[in-house]
């Protein structure tokens, strides 16, 4: 009987061993809650096409206007392109230089924000700009829930940028992306208080 009970035991205790690594996996506001801006990377480890292929296709999953789907993104991976781009990053080269990959986010003008050609209110193209945040928001929590690090960095050269990677003259440059394996661990930056950023009436 003793060693039944110890044999059930044992067998409840493996069950909820395999429940919490079933359930082991970060929630989505541990994920927001760790996410930090991180501007130094371990070069030496790589990310594969198939992480990226990943990566980019989370970000067609947020919304944007009428379904438009007007950002674009183009990632650089090989020592050569990423030598290329480097001049174009300005004051964030020492950042840049260090990550693995580099991902410049643009969006197409005229899409987002427009109805047969024409803009819909007085905000016009600012809407793609708007949709590629939302974006660009669902790449940096997927990269951290992949384990990867990033920094969004809006000081960049953005005719040296279209000029290297040949983006088209009909997209807006918004923002270059550093992805990697971080060597540090920002702490969290202090948030204004909630009642300095919301009202409800």
């Amino acid at each position: 009987m003793k060693i039944k009970i110890i044999s059930l035991v044992l067998v409840m205790a493996a069950l909820a061993g395999l429940a919490n690594c079933a359930g082991s996996g970060s929630s989505f506001d541990d994920i927001v809650a760790n996410r930090r801006s991180v501007r130094s990377y371990d070069k030496s480890k790589k990310i594969s096409d198939e992480q990226i292929r990943i990566l980019i296709a989370t970000t067609q999953e947020a919304p944007s206007w009428a379904n438009v789907q007007a950002t674009r993104y183009y990632t650089v991976m090989s020592d050569d392109m990423l030598n290329k781009v480097l001049p174009s990053m300005l004051t964030n080269q020492e950042k840049a230089s260090t990550a693995p990959v580099l991902i410049v986010t643009t969006y197409k003008r005229g899409l987002s924000g427009f109805f047969d050609g024409k803009a819909t209110n007085e905000l016009g193209d600012t809407w793609g700009a708007f949709d590629a945040g939302l974006s660009n928001a669902f790449l940096v929590l997927k990269a951290k829930e992949m384990g990867f690090d990033t920094l969004i960095m809006g000081l960049r050269d953005a005719e040296g940028l279209k000029k290297a990677l040949d983006i088209p003259s009909d997209e807006t440059v918004m923002s270059v992306v550093a992805l990697g394996y971080g060597t540090q661990s920002p702490k969290r930056p202090e948030r204004k208080p909630l009642y300095d950023i919301l009202k409800i009436k």
